[in-house]
């Protein structure tokens, strides 16, 4: 394997737990209530200009953003879910679909308004420079991100399967009405599952404020990607959602190295199509 060839692979594999981190969050509302959250990328951008501005207008380092981004995204996860989502929940599938539509646009918007649509970033993290490791140069703010997304990934798989809430949770997500028939509150379910959705992608905002671009409009290939893998992992699987996460990073960035990289996401809504024709229900799907 040639030297260009595997530090490909590890730069897919660093994408990829970031991807997955994202599309966890999803996939774990998507499972939960059957609803599609339009408005994850947007929750994205919200934590990813929480960080900036932490750092600018505080010096709080990114990294040190992370607990703050996560509880701010939980807590407007819940107000909107409260005031906004739970209001359409037993209305047809279409008023859902346009809710979370029209909260993405209302935040994108306002977005624009408040701070611009200027490119922005933090020029100078804690975490910055390289590691050299052999033939390979390792981003330090792109590994750091990678293992807090699999630490926090973990974590949130422990909390679901080793807790009474997390339990429910899941219970929900299996039955809801036989959910409902053992006395488990699904209005409460509801509300906690989107407001931890909203925090992952909230943290995970966090991490890439680290090194990447922000704008309002960031969020975009960020979200499009997380509905792709939520399909090809599989609706509701949190493990699903985290494979097909590593799967469509590395396959991006082949794609890119041996094709011209304007194809690489092509190559990725491609295999996206094969496999869902193959096993409609995702890799790890029921």
């Amino acid at each position: 394997m040639s030297e260009q060839l595997l530090a490909q692979l590890i730069n897919g594999l660093l994408i990829g737990c970031m991807y997955s981190l994202i599309a966890v969050g999803l996939t774990m509302i998507w499972g939960v209530m059957n609803i599609v959250n339009f408005a994850h990328a947007d929750f994205l951008m919200i934590g990813m200009f929480t960080s900036f501005w932490l750092y600018t207008l505080y010096g709080v380092d990114p990294l040190l953003s992370i607990p703050v981004c996560g509880v701010l995204l939980f807590l407007l996860g819940w107000i909107i879910y409260k005031f906004v989502v739970s209001k359409v929940m037993t209305g047809p599938a279409l008023a859902q679909v346009v809710v979370t539509f029209g909260v993405s646009i209302f935040i994108a918007n306002a977005a624009v308004f408040l701070w611009s649509p200027d490119f922005r970033m933090i020029e100078k993290p804690l975490l910055q420079g390289s590691w050299i490791m052999g033939p390979v140069r390792l981003s330090i703010p792109k590994a750091v991100a990678s293992i807090g997304s699999i630490a926090i990934t973990l974590a949130l798989f422990l909390f679901l399967r080793k807790t009474k809430t997390g339990k429910a949770i899941l219970a929900v997500e299996m039955n809801r009405s036989s959910a409902l028939l053992m006395g488990i509150n699904t209005e409460r379910v509801n509300a906690l599952s989107f407001a931890i959705g909203s925090s992952l992608v909230g943290i995970a905002g966090a991490f890439l404020s680290m090194y990447y671009y922000i704008y309002p409009q960031v969020g975009g290939t960020f979200g499009l990607l997380s509905f792709c893998i939520v399909a090809l992992g599989g609706f509701g699987s949190i493990e699903g959602a985290f494979i097909a996460g590593i799967l469509i990073g590395i396959v991006q960035t082949l794609g890119g190295y041996y094709f011209d990289p304007a194809y690489k996401y092509a190559i990725v809504f491609a295999l996206y199509l094969v496999t869902v024709w193959i096993r409609p229900q995702g890799l790890m799907g029921w």
